[in-house]
């Protein structure tokens, strides 16, 4: 029960440093303030906007704000989102383009689960939805799900991703980002023996730890240094009762921001220094470019405790799937089985969280795949964000990855319509 006690102590220092927002805010916003010409009260009302805000952020899971696009009629069409298979613990998504014939792409974008909500793929599925059927796997809140429903680890995850490919067919093109590569590699290996028909066409892993110890990074080495038993007494507390996931063991979403936050504290305390700034001189926007980043950084989610344990003991500890040793529900899976899925790795040169040489590792394990059907492709000066999200991905990647679907799949447009 203690650890039910301090998840509440953490969202309480959260709402409390909302209010204090709030009040700074409205006490420094009354009119006959203005009749005395100190900065201090701008700046205080300023400070309380921005911190109102990001501590309110980090309790709401963002919109995908994806409402229509431009399609090669002229037309602007509607998107509406619907799911396409809901289970417990993450559901299948669809952003479904009305009156646009197919595109002949079907893609599925493995959304990581590492601390952030599958919006953070937002200006991903933004850049691809008008030339691809864009599907998602929208990963739940552990805090918003019962104990009732039972556990959630990387061998759960991996079935997750088998039973989304199943549903959508053998047509379909898989993208995973950051985490899920090692795991989108191994639902694809275990559909090439248990269910071969329904693996997908291609494969396209980007910034994904598949060797962790092929280029070490600060995330690798905080593996290392630290032992299961310590890491599961430091960050795993229960839910509280506020929410219906009460008495789950989790790694909460507010702990795990703490950690985003100190890897770059410097960089995080020069940005929300400036912008209340802006706040001050009233150059501000609620859509600006700080805001626009900051609430999708800052609205977390918490992780189930056996997730983020399994997925430090077994891909970053273990090895499991460098080494081809990865088991699902106590069978083994070879990654050398797969034999006609197209495989394509995506890495960054900057890329700080999963360093070049993590995810290309991949193609050396696919054993049974012919060279034509293997891809790599170094962005020297994207970092890891830029791979998936930036320019990086606009200008150079995404071109070159829907290049690679159309290489292996039928009925797909020649051309790529150009984002900016």
């Amino acid at each position: 029960m203690r650890y039910m006690l301090t998840y509440d102590i953490m969202e309480s220092m959260r709402v409390t440093n909302q209010w204090m927002g709030s009040t700074a805010r409205a006490m420094c916003s009354y009119p006959q303030l203005g009749l005395y010409a100190n900065p201090w009260i701008k700046m205080t009302a300023a400070w309380g906007e921005v911190a109102e805000r990001s501590f309110a952020r980090m309790a709401i899971k963002p919109d995908w704000g994806i409402h229509s696009i431009p399609a090669d009629d002229g037309r602007d069409h509607t998107v509406t989102v619907e799911p396409v298979r809901e289970l417990p613990f993450g559901d299948l998504i669809r952003f479904n383009v009305h009156g646009r014939a197919p595109t002949g792409r079907k893609v599925l974008l493995v959304a990581p689960m590492s601390g952030h909500y599958a919006t953070l793929l937002r200006s991903t599925v933004l850049s691809l939805l008008p030339d691809c059927d864009v599907y998602v796997t929208d990963w739940h809140n552990a805090r918003d799900i019962p104990v009732s429903a039972g556990k959630f680890d990387i061998e759960d995850y991996t079935l997750y991703l088998v039973d989304f490919l199943r549903v959508m067919g053998p047509d379909t093109h898989v993208i995973a980002v950051c985490q899920p590569a090692p795991l989108a590699l191994a639902a694809t290996a275990y559909l090439a023996e248990e269910d071969p028909e329904a693996q997908p066409r291609s494969l396209t892993l980007i910034g994904g730890p598949i060797n962790p110890d092929a280029a070490a990074t600060d995330v690798t080495d905080f593996g290392r240094r630290v032992t299961m038993g310590q890491l599961e007494r430091m960050v795993i507390q229960r839910v509280g009762f506020k929410y219906a996931g009460a008495g789950r063991s989790v790694y909460p979403g507010l702990q795990q921001l703490s950690s985003f936050m100190a890897m770059n504290a410097e960089k995080h305390a020069t940005a929300f220094a400036e912008q209340i700034m802006r706040v001050a001189k009233g150059e501000a926007g609620d859509h600006d470019k700080h805001n626009k980043f900051y609430d999708e950084y800052l609205a977390v989610m918490d992780m189930t405790a056996e997730f983020y344990l399994s997925t430090v003991e077994r891909i970053f500890k273990g090895l499991e799937i460098a080494e081809n040793r990865f088991s699902v529900a106590g069978k083994m899976v070879d990654i050398g089985k797969i034999t006609t899925v197209a495989v394509k790795t995506v890495e960054g040169g900057k890329d700080d969280i999963s360093a070049p040489g993590q995810c290309v590792a991949a193609l050396d394990l696919c054993t049974g795949l012919p060279a034509h059907l293997k891809a790599s492709y170094l962005e020297p000066e994207a970092g890891h964000y830029g791979i998936f999200a930036g320019k990086s991905w606009r200008n150079r990647i995404r071109p070159l990855v829907l290049d690679f679907i159309d290489a292996h799949s039928e009925g797909a447009k020649p051309t790529v319509r150009a984002v900016k």
